[in-house]
C-alpha cells in the first residue's frame, strides 16, 4: 500500500501534468493562431504592393491574373524544376467588384456583392480606389523560414512544459514529505505510547491543522504521563493508608490471641478508630470512582445559603473553640438561594473547613456568600488566616491523595481524599472551585454555583 507521501507525490505530479498540457496546448493553439494571422497580414501587404505596382505600370488589370500565376524571378535552369506559383491567399475585385485575381470561392469576372467588399481591403493609388482585395479563408503556406521558426518555438514550449513538469515534481516531493512529516513522528510516537513509554513530545513545526494535531497529541502525552504517574501514586498511597490501620488492627488481634495483651476498651478503642479509618477512606473512594463515571446521585433542592452555611459552621464550632479559632458566617440580609444536593455541598465544604482549621492556630475561619449581579452566580467562599499553602502546591492540592506538607502523617479519620472530593462535588453541580493563597496570611477558597 503506498504511503500518503507518496500518493500526494503522484497526485502532485498528476495536476502537474494535466496543467501543463493544457497549458502547452492552448499556448501552442494561441501562438499558432497568431503567427498565422501575423502571415497573412504579410502576405495581404505584399499582395497590395504587388497589385499597385502592377496596376501603376500597366494603367489596368488586364492579365493581371496571367501575371500572378508565374513566377517573380523565373530560374535560368532548365534542369532545376520550377517552383509552383504562390499560393494566391487574397482575391482582388476591381472597383466595380469584378473579380480580376480569382481565388477561393471566387471565381474570374464574378460579381461580389456589396457585402463581401465592404469587409474586403480597399486598394488606392493617390486617394482613389481601384480595387479590393477579398479574403479567401485560405490557410496560407509557410515558407522555410516561418516554418523553421513555429517548429522553434513548439520545441521551446515543450522543453518550457517538460521543465515545469519536473520543478513541479521535485517540489511536490518535498512538499509531501514536509506535510507527512508530522504523521510520521506522531505514527513512532503512538507506538512508543502503546509500548509504554507514555511521555512522548513532538516538535511543533507550524500552525496549521497538522500543528494543532501534534500540539494535541503532546498535551495528550503529557496529560496521559501525569494521570499515569498519579494513578500509580494513588495505588501507593491507598496501599500504604490501607496497610496501616490493617496492620494495628492485625497486631492487636495477634497479640490478644496469643495472650500477650489483655483485651480492654481502650485496646478496643483503637482497633475501633481504625476501622473507622478504614470505612472513612473507603467510603471516600467510593464517592471519586462515581464522580469519576459521572453517576454520583443528587438529590437537589433550592436552598437558603445563609441557613446552609450556618449548618455547616455549626459542626466545627467546638473544634474551633477548642483551638481558639473564631469560626463566623458573612451573609447578606437578604441571601440567595442555591439548587443543590445539601448533603453533598456540606460534606464539600466540611473538607474545606477542616483543612482550614487543620492550618489554622489562631486568627478566624469565614464562609461566605454572595450573588453577582452581572452572571447571577452564587459564590460560596471559605477563607482562614492560617499558614497559607505554596504556590508551587496550589495548582496540585485539589489531586487525589497529594500532600503539601509531605512530612504530616495523616490523621484518624482522614483519607487524604478530601479537596479531591470536594472539587468532584462541585463539578457534578455544574460549579467551579479556585484557590488563593498567600504564605503566613492565609488560605481563601472560592465555589462559584448556578443561581
Amino acid at each position: 500500500m503506498h504511503s500518503i507521501s507518496t500518493k500526494l507525490t503522484l497526485a502532485f505530479l498528476f495536476i502537474s501534468l494535466t496543467v501543463a498540457g493544457f497549458g502547452a496546448f492552448f499556448t501552442r493553439q494561441i501562438t499558432q493562431q497568431e503567427f498565422e494571422s501575423f502571415v497573412v497580414e504579410r502576405i495581404r501587404e505584399d499582395f497590395t504592393i504587388r497589385v499597385i505596382e502592377y496596376y501603376q505600370t500597366f494603367g489596368s488589370w488586364q492579365n493581371i491574373r496571367e501575371d500572378f500565376h508565374r513566377p517573380q524571378q523565373p530560374l535560368q535552369d532548365i534542369n532545376i524544376a520550377q517552383p509552383k506559383p504562390p499560393p494566391i491567399v487574397f482575391a482582388l475585385a476591381d472597383k466595380r467588384g469584378v473579380i480580376v485575381i480569382p481565388a477561393g470561392e471566387y471565381r474570374p469576372r464574378e460579381i461580389v456583392d456589396d457585402l463581401s467588399l465592404a469587409e474586403g481591403t480597399p486598394i488606392n493609388i493617390d486617394g482613389i480606389m481601384i480595387g479590393t482585395a477579398l479574403v479567401t479563408g485560405q490557410t496560407p503556406e509557410l515558407d522555410i523560414s516561418e516554418q523553421r521558426y513555429l517548429d522553434r518555438t513548439n520545441q521551446a514550449l515543450l522543453l518550457a512544459t517538460g521543465a515545469a513538469i519536473i520543478i513541479a515534481l521535485i517540489f511536490g516531493t518535498l512538499l509531501a514529505r514536509s506535510m507527512t512529516r508530522p504523521l510520521r513522528e506522531l505514527t513512532q510516537a503512538t507506538r512508543a505510547v502503546a509500548q509504554g513509554d507514555l511521555a512522548q513530545k513532538i516538535p511543533v513545526r507550524s500552525q496549521d491543522e497538522l500543528g494543532k494535531l501534534v500540539e494535541s497529541f503532546n498535551q495528550m502525552s503529557a496529560d496521559l504521563a501525569q494521570a499515569t504517574e498519579s494513578r500509580q501514586q494513588m495505588t501507593a498511597d491507598i496501599a500504604h493508608d490501607l496497610g496501616s490501620p490493617l496492620t494495628v488492627i492485625g497486631g492487636y488481634l495477634e497479640a490478644m490471641e496469643e495472650g500477650i495483651l489483655e483485651v480492654t476498651p481502650a485496646r478496643i478503642t483503637v482497633m475501633h478508630t481504625e476501622i473507622s479509618h478504614l470505612q472513612h477512606l473507603v467510603r471516600d473512594l467510593r464517592t471519586i470512582s462515581l464522580a469519576d463515571a459521572g453517576q454520583m446521585p443528587l438529590n437537589s433542592k433550592q436552598v437558603e445559603t445563609g441557613t446552609f452555611l450556618r449548618r455547616v459552621a455549626s459542626s466545627y464550632e467546638l473544634a474551633a473553640e477548642k483551638k481558639g479559632i473564631y469560626l463566623k458566617v458573612e451573609v447578606a440580609d437578604n441571601p440567595p438561594s442555591i439548587k443543590i444536593d445539601e448533603e453533598r455541598m456540606a460534606q464539600a465544604l466540611g473538607n474545606l473547613v477542616s483543612n482550614a482549621l487543620r492550618y489554622t492556630s489562631e486568627g478566624s475561619i469565614s464562609l461566605g456568600a454572595v450573588q453577582n449581579a452581572a452572571t447571577n452566580d452564587v459564590l460560596i467562599t471559605v477563607s482562614d488566616t492560617g499558614t497559607g499553602i505554596e504556590k508551587a502546591d496550589l495548582s496540585r492540592i485539589f489531586e487525589r491523595f497529594y500532600r503539601a506538607d509531605q512530612a504530616r502523617n495523616l490523621e484518624a479519620g482522614e483519607s487524604g481524599l478530601g479537596l479531591a472530593i470536594t472539587r468532584a462535588i462541585v463539578e457534578a453541580h455544574g460549579g467551579e472551585i479556585s484557590v488563593e493563597s498567600k504564605i503566613g496570611k492565609g488560605t481563601k477558597f472560592e465555589i462559584s454555583l448556578k443561581g
